[in-house]
C-alpha cells in the first residue's frame, strides 16, 4: 500500500505535464501531497478488510461503494472527476462504462489480500465494476492486482511481464526513453497502465520506479501510484520513504494504512494471536530455500514495521505494549529463520566455518546469491533477471 500512495504523492507535484520530464528531481517537497488516488485507494482497501476475505461479490461491491462515497465526500474534495464526482454524491450509484485509470489505480490492496491468482483477478473486476464496467477499465484493474500478487510471491520481471501480455494484451514494445518525448496528459487505462507497467519493468529499485514513472510526465500522480503499488510489491520500500508517506497522510487514512499493514503481515504467518510455539510449527514445515528465504525476509519486514510503529505511542500505554509483544514476536521468529538459514547454507556447502566471527551479511552471501540475493542497502535484495 505504500508504494501506491508514495507513488500518487510524489507524482502529484508534476501531473498534467508540469514536471521536466526527468528522473532528477526533489522527491520530498511542500507540494508532495496525497491526493484523490490515494483516499481511493485506501477506501477500497478499507473496504476489502470490512467485506472480509471470503466476502461474496455483491458484499465486496456494497463495501466498495459505501466506502468509496464515504471517504470521497470527506477526502481530496475537488480533486475528483466529473463522472466520478456525481458518482460520489449520488444515492443511487451505478456505474458509468468508465474506462479511466481509476480502476486500476485503486486496486493495489486487491493484490495483497488474496492468496491464490484467480480470485485476486476476481475480485479486481468486482473493485471495478461499480464504476468502471467498460472492459478496458476490467482489464486495468485486473492486469494491476495481478502483477502485484505476483511480484510478491516471488515472480520474476520477466514472468509478470509475459502474463500480462498473454492475458491482457497490453503492448509493451516501447522503451520509457522512446514513451517520453511524446507522452502527454492521458486518463484512460489503456493509455496510462502499459507505462506504469514499463517504468516498473525498466526501474532497478523502489525509488527509481518511482523516478522512471514520474518522468514520463502525463497524468503522473496516477501513473506513478499504479507503478508504485507494483514496485513495491517486488522490492522494499526505503524507511525513509514510508516515514515520509506517514507524515503527510491525514490521522483517519493513517490508520487505515496502519491497519492494512498489520493486516497483511498477521495474515503471512496464520494470525495476530498466534503463539511462537505455533508459529515453530510451521518454521519447521518449511523444507525448500526459496521458501525459507522468503519467511525470513517475511519476518525482517515485519520485526521493522512494528520496531518503527512503537515511536507512534507512549512507554506504558496499552498501545505500546501491544506493540512491542509483536516487537518481541517478529524478532524471536527473525532469530529462529536466520539460523535455519545458517544450517540450510551448511547442508549446500556455502558456509564456511571460517566465517563463524563474520557478520550475517558476510557469512550468508554465497548462499544468498545462489539462491537469487544480494545485499544492498542494508537487507537482501532479489537479484534483476
Amino acid at each position: 500500500m505504500y508504494g501506491a500512495i508514495l507513488g500518487d504523492m510524489i507524482g502529484a507535484p508534476y501531473e498534467f505535464d508540469r514536471g521536466n520530464k526527468s528522473k532528477d528531481f526533489e522527491m520530498f517537497n511542500s507540494r508532495v501531497r496525497y491526493t484523490d488516488d490515494s483516499a481511493m485507494t485506501l477506501a477500497v482497501c478499507k473496504a476489502l478488510m470490512l467485506a472480509g476475505r471470503d466476502a461474496t461479490e455483491q458484499d465486496v461491491k456494497g463495501a466498495v461503494v459505501r466506502e468509496m462515497q464515504d471517504i470521497g465526500n470527506r477526502y481530496a474534495k475537488g480533486e475528483y472527476g466529473g463522472r466520478f464526482a456525481g458518482w460520489l454524491k449520488s444515492s443511487d450509484p451505478k456505474p458509468y462504462n468508465s474506462f479511466g485509470n481509476g480502476s486500476a489505480m485503486r486496486v493495489s490492496s486487491v493484490g495483497w489480500m488474496y492468496d491464490d491468482l484467480d480470485k485476486t483477478r476476481e475480485v479486481a473486476r468486482w473493485t471495478a465494476e461499480v464504476t468502471h464496467n467498460h472492459p478496458e477499465g476490467i482489464k486495468g484493474a485486473e492486469s494491476v492486482a495481478a502483477a502485484i500478487f505476483m511480484a510478491r510471491t516471488g515472480s520474476s520481471k520477466e514472468e509478470i511481464r509475459k502474463y500480462v501480455e498473454d492475458n491482457f494484451g497490453y503492448d509493451f514494445s516501447r522503451t520509457c526513453d522512446e514513451i517520453r518525448p511524446t507522452y502527454c496528459h492521458k486518463e484512460s487505462c489503456q493509455e496510462t497502465v502499459p507505462e506504469a507497467f514499463t517504468a516498473f519493468f525498466e526501474g532497478n529499485d523502489f525509488e527509481d520506479v518511482i523516478r522512471t514513472a514520474v518522468s514520463l510526465g502525463g497524468d503522473c500522480d496516477t501513473l506513478t501510484c499504479i507503478a508504485g503499488a507494483i514496485a513495491e510489491a517486488f522490492y522494499d520500500v526505503p524507511d525513509e520513504m514510508m516515514e515520509e508517506c506517514d507524515k503527510r497522510l491525514p490521522e483517519e487514512l493513517y490508520d487505515i494504512l496502519c491497519e492494512f499493514v498489520e493486516y497483511i503481515w498477521e495474515d503471512l504467518f496464520g494470525g495476530e494471536f498466534m503463539s511462537v510455539e505455533e508459529m515453530q510449527k510451521i518454521i519447521d514445515s518449511i523444507s525448500s530455500a526459496e521458501d525459507l528465504i522468503e519467511a525470513y525476509e517475511t519476518a525482517h519486514s515485519g520485526f521493522i514495521y512494528e520496531e518503527d510503529r512503537l515511536y507512534d505511542y507512549e512507554a506504558g500505554t496499552e498501545e505500546y505494549e501491544e506493540v512491542y509483544r509483536l516487537v518481541s514476536f517478529w524478532e524471536e521468529i527473525w532469530d529462529e529463520l536466520e539460523d535455519r538459514l545458517y544450517k540450510k547454507a551448511v547442508e549446500e556447502g556455502l558456509l564456511s566455518e571460517q566465517l563463524s566471527d563474520a557478520g550475517m551479511e558476510t557469512r550468508l552471501e554465497a548462499f544468498m546469491n545462489k539462491h537469487g540475493y544480494i545485499y544492498a542497502g542494508g537487507w537482501w535484495e532479489k537479484k534483476e533477471e
